[in-house]
């Protein structure tokens, strides 16, 4: 039996620089859709990966993106992948906040029908600069009459691989606590985009928020490093630190931070790497105070054992740039 293929639609893509965007712009044109990509001046085709057209102008100028991006004509749906490079409040609410709202009011105008946002689990337990941003902008997004689709995913593959080259080098995989205190269910870009564009046509994801792992069990960085080290042939060689030596970093930074404005942002990013070390990305269950990951949707096919294996490989690289942590 064969099934129709979906309607080709006009969609433009916004952030598709970054890892996640880039997987989007192919798989919306591998999906059959028509795809433009609002850019910052200067981006190169080889830095998409991808034969979609790409339209030049600067996403925290409301006048750029109505004038460059969107140009007064027809676009079915547009797919939101940005975020800011680092966390930093200011940086923070200008792309995470602003530069989304500038893409949804000039998408209101010309006609837009379908939002797709790329938010992160994390909005769950908001204490960072750039979770109140997204959730702000999510606000925005369910009033504004669009329909509309928040996809919420948890841990992506390259936030797991800054211990590859260490372990690969011979030093032990840094555990906070026992390495047992946090958990998820990774996901790859690839699925992350593939979920984002279904969106487009699957009537049940509409109005949602959706978070989305990919597939199980969840692990622990316990788990991950002893997957490494197998992968290895080697035996599991464990370096443990405090999670309070976090609490004394965010402390100090934050104490000079007050004093000398400049390490505002060095003293968010210490925040954030506190948060990520010491707070699970799955489904967060407020009655029982407590993550569960058998309420977290999985999707996909991609795991986070054959990225490791591909790392090792040297098939591919250590992506994570400016968002590294660990």
């Amino acid at each position: 039996m064969s099934f129709p293929m979906p309607p080709s639609r006009r969609v433009l893509v916004v952030g598709a620089t970054g890892s996640i965007g880039r997987a989007v712009a192919q798989e919306a044109l591998r999906a059959g859709h028509e795809v433009v990509c609002f850019v910052r001046p200067g981006t190169s085709r080889d830095v998409l990966r991808a034969q979609a057209e790409l339209r030049f102008g600067q996403v925290t100028d409301a006048q750029s993106v109505a004038r460059d991006g969107f140009r007064g004509e027809r676009f079915d749906a547009v797919i939101s992948c940005l975020a800011s490079r680092r966390g930093g409040p200011a940086d923070a609410w200008a792309v995470e906040h602003d530069a989304n709202l500038h893409v949804l009011r000039a998408a209101e105008a010309a006609g837009v029908s379908m939002f797709v946002l790329l938010s992160a689990i994390c909005v769950q337990k908001p204490r960072l600069a750039f979770q109140h941003a997204k959730l702000a902008f999510e606000q925005a997004l369910m009033r504004s009459g669009l329909t509309w689709s928040i996809v919420r995913p948890t841990a992506y593959f390259k936030s797991l691989s800054g211990q590859v080259a260490r372990v690969q080098q011979g030093k032990p995989f840094l555990l906070v606590g026992d390495g047992t205190l946090t958990a998820c269910t990774p996901i790859s870009d690839d699925d992350v985009a593939a979920f984002l564009v279904e969106c487009l046509d699957n009537p049940s994801r509409a109005n949602q928020v959706l978070p989305v792992g990919g597939p199980g069990p969840a692990l622990t960085p316990r788990a991950q490093g002893e997957m490494l080290f197998r992968l290895l042939g080697q035996p599991p060689r464990f370096r443990r630190v405090s999670p309070r030596v976090f609490d004394v970093i965010v402390g100090v930074l934050g104490a000079l931070a007050r004093v000398l404005p400049p390490l505002r942002d060095t003293a968010e990013f210490a925040r954030i790497g506190r948060y990520y070390a010491t707070e699970s990305m799955l489904v967060w269950d407020a009655k029982t105070g407590r993550y569960d990951a058998e309420a977290t949707p999985q999707y996909g096919k991609d795991t986070l054992e054959a990225h490791y294996q591909r790392m090792l490989r040297g098939e591919v690289g250590d992506e994570r740039g400016a968002h590294a942590v660990l």
